[in-house]
């Protein structure tokens, strides 16, 4: 089970008088105090572990998150920032003594700047809200993540999401121009801008992926792209996991990037075909999405080229669409696919890690050993092209046994992934997930130094605390530990 720090018995015994100076700062209806209006703050996307909050903040500019962070500094008191909760590694998980600071409202487009392509968003803004305020003019925003039409860009810089195209695009790092920002403290910095390189050290770098544990981000400046002439995606069918998993190795080796490279095995293959009714092949073990893009010409070239690749490990079906209707009817699938394993499954915990793409047949394998091992079904839908797995494994979380095992046999995954090279995560982030496996990937010096950071920006350990550091027994009460 997830541990976390017992709420500060001071900070529990003012909460009226911590609500009220909060209430003095907003306007009435931008702080929840009641505990009914609190319950759907109490979860993320990780929806296993359950905590309400002491009170939930609502500003609507980037100098109300200063009063408020400015406040709670004062007043040592925890705040955790929250976008649209869609986070799967538990990244938004509030305490019993903390502020969520909810930055829905901030969702404004504040500018858009064809002539240097980019665009400025405030944090709240929903990562699909972008492509749709551009597309009129023929411009799009790249990462796409599968809760696009829900996630917001803020909780994508602090998680470094990528989605479907990152193949060919990139994930939000890639993407990302400038911040504007507010210190625990309440000092409000910018960082970068709608130029492409900044002076100095590299803050977009430190602060992209950083889950909330440095600054609360408020605005938001990303490239925006040309949209391609057309796009095409095919459908390639294969009698096993790892059949399919060397198929990917060749494609990349190859030296043709798709603008998307996308698996699903059988159980996922089933479960999105009875939502979508996409056409997917039912008697397949593993499936490939690729799409390609750019003039009617280019897609054809390239098109024919990986049905050649795909030829090579005798697929069961090669199937290429024809329109963009057929294109949309197979992402429609891919898009669903977590909504469709719930429809089989009670309940189901994403892991989220990353491989060298040369790993996926043994990788898979792997998995499915475990599978058999813990007594658990795994669906694996993942973005193959860049070897960011996303294996789904089903559960029952009302049953104490059924979650432990699914906590262990995601645990075991992780691990196999940073044993053949990996990392603990490619874009779901750490949280309290994966929190306690830190030490998997990074030695005790390494962490230190991370930590060593966290503190120069928030001394103390304030912002979103218990989240990606592992603590120890000595730990659970006293969170800040580098000097």
């Amino acid at each position: 089970m997830i541990r976390q720090p017992d709420p500060k018995p001071d900070v529990m015994a003012r909460r009226d008088s911590i609500v009220a100076g909060l209430r003095a700062l907003l306007p009435e209806s931008g702080v929840i105090a009641e505990p009914i209006r609190l319950k759907p703050y109490e979860t993320d996307g990780l929806s296993a572990y359950r905590q309400v909050p002491l009170a939930v903040v609502l500003p609507e500019t980037t100098e109300q998150v200063a009063a408020v962070l400015a406040f709670c500094h004062q007043n040592g008191v925890r705040v955790v920032p929250r976008g649209a909760g869609t986070s799967l590694s538990g990244g938004a998980l509030p305490m019993a003594d903390a502020v969520v600071i909810g930055l829905m409202r901030m969702n404004q487009i504040l500018d858009i700047d064809y002539a240097d392509r980019c665009a400025t968003v405030q944090a709240g803004v929903t990562n699909i809200g972008i492509t749709n305020a551009v597309a009129g003019d023929g411009f799009f925003y790249a990462p796409d993540p599968s809760s696009q039409l829900a996630c917001m860009i803020g909780g994508n810089v602090n998680m470094n999401s990528g989605g479907a195209h990152c193949l060919k695009y990139g994930v939000t790092a890639n993407n990302l121009l400038g911040l504007k920002l507010v210190t625990m403290q309440g000092e409000i910095v910018t960082v970068g801008g709608a130029h492409l390189d900044a002076a100095g050290y590299d803050w977009l770098g430190l602060l992209t992926g950083s889950e909330g544990q440095l600054a609360v981000i408020t605005e938001v400046t990303v490239r925006i792209l040309r949209a391609p002439e057309g796009a095409r995606a095919m459908l390639a069918a294969f009698k096993s996991n790892e059949i399919a998993g060397g198929c990917v190795d060749s494609i990349i080796a190859s030296g043709i990037i798709p603008v998307a490279l996308e698996f699903m095995d059988r159980p996922a293959i089933h479960a999105c075909e009875a939502f979508a009714h996409a056409g997917y092949p039912l008697d397949a073990e593993a499936m490939l999405i690729i799409e390609v893009e750019g003039s009617t010409e280019e897609q054809d070239r390239l098109l024919e080229k990986l049905s050649a690749i795909c030829n090579q490990f005798d697929p069961i079906s090669l199937k290429v669409s024809q329109s963009a209707e057929e294109s949309l009817a197979i992402w429609k699938g891919r898009k669903g696919a977590f909504g469709a394993v719930g429809r089989i499954s009670p309940d189901y915990l994403c892991m989220d890690g990353t491989i060298p793409t040369s790993q996926l047949p043994h990788v898979l394998r792997r998995i499915g050993e475990m599978s058999d091992s813990y007594g658990l079904k795994v669906a694996n839908i993942f973005h193959a092209g860049d070897g960011n797995l996303h294996p789904l494994i089903m559960f029952d979380a009302n049953d104490q046994t059924s979650f432990h095992k699914a906590e262990a046999f995601g645990a075991d995954i992780l691990k196999l992934c940073v044993e053949v090279g990996g990392c603990l995560t490619g874009e779901h982030g750490v949280g309290v997930e994966k929190r306690d496996l830190m030490p998997v990937q990074f030695h005790a010096h390494e962490l230190e130094q991370q930590r060593r950071i966290k503190s120069a920006f928030d001394p103390g350990w304030l912002l979103n605390p218990s989240k990606v550091f592992p603590l120890t027994d000595a730990q659970t009460a006293e969170l800040p530990r580098a000097a």
